[in-house]
């Protein structure tokens, strides 16, 4: 489209003599920012074959290292937990939780500053933060849990910068087609091999060496990539209107704050609940607080010019996926979670042990991701997810019913291949669905819808668990009976998203003929903003 950007670059140069950076926003034309966005959004595919290469290694390192950041919490939980004089399963879950909590608030905010500023800006942005943040948290072991949890929540933030933005370049760099799909699965496939990679460095730090060594060795690494970024990720065009809007309008800040707010106020009360106890008041004052924050946001989101969730992406479809993967999700952080805990508690395993009992996840999620990429264009994306969320139901149902003494390759083996397959199916063949059925000036919230709902998922998930544990353990006197609790919630999800997925399926099936003859609808009155 080089014709197109150079049209509008003439058009949007050569401003009228009284225009003035201060014009009001309402002298703003429907379409300005859409078209500027568009025109920002095809960027150039690297020329030659080693580039190429090390352009998706980069980006691709985003989901990678995000995984890392989650894994280095997991497996030494323990460890960590010791040096902080903590033992309380619901303050340990915290290592975690805020973490996965920040990636999933900030991510829908990134996602429009990466659509209106540049995503190699914020994916460069991004990595630097999470660096930096990563050896802070490092530094906390001379500081209190307290600390270091404010320090992996501040970490959060970095992927949710990362997570849209490369999601971004990746599909405004490659259109629609059998290529595409398989970029987009090689994405997926890093998951799986960040979190083994980052919780072996991270076990082996902690057992043989000192756990802060992990965090800052990972802080140096993301710091690395984010000059990798500068070098190996093609400029784009970024987006220019010929009248000027105020950036807080573009950015939609007042949504965006109540946004952030009640997710964050809703995911802390849900995760703090099983620590402190439901009936504490702060507990459900913060809860209901979250709520009221939610349908001010949703009120906002209604009325606001540029709204961050523009009513006209919510189509049927875009329901049905990000229902399958809020499901699926959470079960998968369950399953993750307890998975270590199971080992490490109940069975004594020393996390580096415990992690290469899951190590088989690394390839078996290599492989999956490969598969979806190939079969992607030759089956519905419905059928894809519906089998991913039946991944996600055997893995969990094998945690549940695993006997303490049971040999390693009868359940536990099979755990850590199979789960795998729900995580490599569902995201990319979720991130395809949705990337494709939206405008390119829409692809930064493609991308931040999936990996919110991804995330955002883990963190409640993990936040029902705990609070099933904590009810059922007999006062924590009964380990092993919390576990199995937390395992059947683990369970219970999943199998809703076998539900939403079969419906999904259903409705494939039935409006296939109905969709390819149907006009799509005007939404005209959306267009001016991203």
């Amino acid at each position: 489209m080089p014709d197109e950007r150079e049209e509008f670059q003439k058009s949007s140069s050569n401003e009228p003599s009284g225009y003035s950076p201060d014009a009001e926003y309402s002298n703003f034309h429907p379409g300005d920012l859409a078209r500027a966005i568009t025109n920002q959004s095809a960027m150039e595919i690297p020329k030659s074959f080693l580039h190429e290469v090390i352009f998706i290694a980069v980006v691709c390192a985003a989901q990678f290292m995000t995984q890392a950041g989650l894994a280095i919490a997991i497996v030494p939980l323990h460890i960590i937990g010791d040096s902080f004089h903590v033992t309380n399963p619901g303050q340990l879950s915290w290592y975690a939780a805020a973490y996965s909590l920040t990636v999933g608030t900030f991510i829908l905010v990134a996602g429009r500053l990466g659509d209106l500023y540049g995503h190699k800006l914020m994916f460069i942005g991004g990595f630097a933060w999470f660096g930096l943040w990563s050896i802070l948290g490092g530094f906390s072991v001379w500081s209190n849990q307290i600390f270091f949890d404010i320090c992996r929540a501040f970490q959060g933030i970095g992927p949710a910068f990362l997570l849209p933005n490369a999601l971004a370049i990746l599909g405004r760099t490659y259109p629609a087609g059998p290529r595409k799909d398989m970029v987009f699965s090689i994405f997926g496939a890093t998951a799986p091999g960040g979190f083994i990679i980052g919780g072996a460095f991270s076990a082996l730090l902690a057992e043989r060496a000192w756990w802060p060594w992990a965090y800052w060795i990972m802080g140096i690494v993301c710091i690395a990539f984010s000059v990798l970024g500068f070098l190996a990720i093609p400029d784009s065009q970024p987006p220019k209107v010929s009248v000027q809007i105020p950036w807080w309008v573009k950015c939609d800040i007042l949504g965006g704050s109540l946004g952030v707010a009640a997710l964050i106020l809703i995911n802390f009360s849900w995760n703090q609940g099983p620590t402190v106890g439901w009936p504490t008041v702060y507990v459900y004052v913060l809860l209901i607080v979250g709520f009221l924050c939610l349908a001010l946001f949703l009120w906002v989101e209604f009325h606001a010019t540029c709204p961050l969730l523009p009513r006209d992406v919510f189509t049927e479809e875009v329901a049905w996926v990000l229902g399958c993967i809020a499901a699926g999700w959470s079960s998968f952080g369950v399953v993750v979670f307890y998975f270590f805990q199971f080992m490490q508690v109940i069975k004594g395993d020393a996390p580096l042990l415990a992690l290469a009992k899951f190590a088989p996840a690394a390839v078996s999620g290599a492989i999956a991701a490969v598969t979806t990429g190939f079969i992607l264009a030759r089956v519905s994306p419905s059928a894809i997810m519906l089998a991913a969320m039946f991944a996600f139901t055997g893995g969990q149902i094998l945690l549940a019913t695993l006997p303490v003494h049971q040999t390693y390759w009868a359940q536990a083996f099979v755990i850590s291949v199979l789960t795998p397959w729900g995580m490599d199916m569902s995201f990319p063949s979720g991130t395809i669905i949705l990337s494709n059925s939206m405008p390119r000036e829409h692809q930064g919230l493609a991308a931040s819808l999936v990996n919110t709902i991804v995330n955002y998922s883990i963190s409640i998930g993990l936040g029902l668990a705990g609070t099933v544990e904590t009810q059922v353990n007999r006062g924590g006197t009964d380990t092993f009976r919390g576990y199995r609790g937390a395992s059947y919630m683990g369970i219970g999800l999943a199998g809703l998203g076998v539900g939403i997925a079969t419906m999904f399926v259903i409705r494939t099936i039935t409006k296939r003929d109905r969709k390819k003859s149907a006009t799509p609808e005007d939404n005209s009155n959306m267009e001016d903003c991203p």
